[in-house]
């Protein structure tokens, strides 16, 4: 017995320089440990918005064989692609919400207005300051490389007659067929990413859409004024401050909401030059990159460092260029 306590005597604990020593190489090993699991997060979350997309560009298939066209990028209510999409999404109950004879703003479209859809948001963009009745959209279709929001006004005098129409498969009141593609369903642009905004034109975020001519008289006439111009603007200036309700409604077709251009390099500042003239990029959480669903159904990783003539081919429909891999 005596020799047991002994030896129970003899014991002792962790001294404190011991304990530190541990507790230091436990913060090391966390330290390595958390950018890896933020990386395979970042890859599964990645993967779910790529196959967000691959939902909605098989929904626009769908759409396509019920309806013989694709859905207008926006309709004469200002009515988005994504609403029209719904049926085909497996959201019937929520597309039954919806007045497509009402504006997305009225009392009639409030219900549709508020419904979340997960299919329509990133899960890497967690970013939400919407307003309550909003429900928000990380997906955009692709209008174009030209600069003009609308149609070409036919008006004399009026600044942007004379400007090209739009030449991607979405914009107002169009019904493009997939035969009317001439570049290819392959080679041309469906959908991509853009991430929410701050709503908040007191504060500048990389998300907001930022007006010019007001404030410094900027009236591009070409895409490549309009790149220019996104490469060199301030945006911590608030003066330049235009539109940060971005992301939401997904209802509402609009270039702040549903629609995006080719006219800029992805993760380009988004800018809107007036009268009408727009250059709304794709951007996203994910690093290097964004994803893109082509008109044939499938998606692509896009890296923001992608050939400008490039990008700009895989917005137009009918334009020609040979895109290379």
């Amino acid at each position: 017995m005596v020799r047991n306590m002994a030896r129970g005597q003899s014991r002792r604990g962790f001294t404190l320089i011991e304990l530190l020593v541990v507790i230091a190489i436990i913060a090391v090993l966390v330290g390595l440990l958390v950018p890896a699991v933020q990386k395979v997060r970042e890859a599964a979350n990645r993967m779910s918005c790529s196959n967000n997309l691959k939902q909605m560009g098989l929904a626009l298939h769908n759409y396509h064989s019920s309806e013989g066209c694709l859905p207008s990028g926006r309709t004469a209510v200002s009515l988005s692609v994504h609403a029209q999409l719904l049926p085909h999404l497996e959201q019937d109950g929520i597309f039954k919400l919806i007045d497509f004879t009402q504006a997305w703003n009225t009392a009639a479209n409030a219900n549709a207005r508020a419904s979340v859809v997960k299919t329509f948001l990133c899960p890497s963009d967690s970013f939400n300051a919407i307003p309550a009745g909003w429900a928000g959209n990380n997906y955009r279709v692709n209008q174009g490389s030209g600069l003009l929001w609308g149609l070409p006004p036919t008006t004399a005098g009026d600044p942007n007659t004379g400007f090209p129409a739009p030449n991607g498969p979405f914009f107002l009141n169009s019904k493009m067929r997939l035969t009317d593609l001439t570049d290819g369903t392959s080679n041309t642009a469906a959908l991509s990413e853009h991430r929410k905004g701050d709503f908040n034109n007191g504060m500048s975020s990389v998300s907001d859409t930022f007006y010019l001519g007001q404030a410094k008289g900027l009236y591009p006439a070409t895409p490549d004024e309009a790149q220019k111009i996104a490469d060199t603007l301030d945006t911590k200036n608030l003066l330049f401050q235009g539109m940060s309700d971005v992301g939401a409604p997904w209802i509402y077709g609009y270039h702040s909401t549903t629609v995006y251009f080719h006219v800029t390099r992805p993760f380009s500042n988004s800018c809107m030059y007036p009268p009408g003239r727009i250059a709304t990029a794709a951007n996203s959480n994910h690093s290097g990159g964004v994803n893109v669903a082509l008109c044939d159904g499938s998606v692509r990783f896009v890296p923001a460092a992608i050939n400008l003539a490039a990008w700009r081919a895989m917005g137009s429909a009918t334009g020609g260029e040979v895109i290379s891999e």
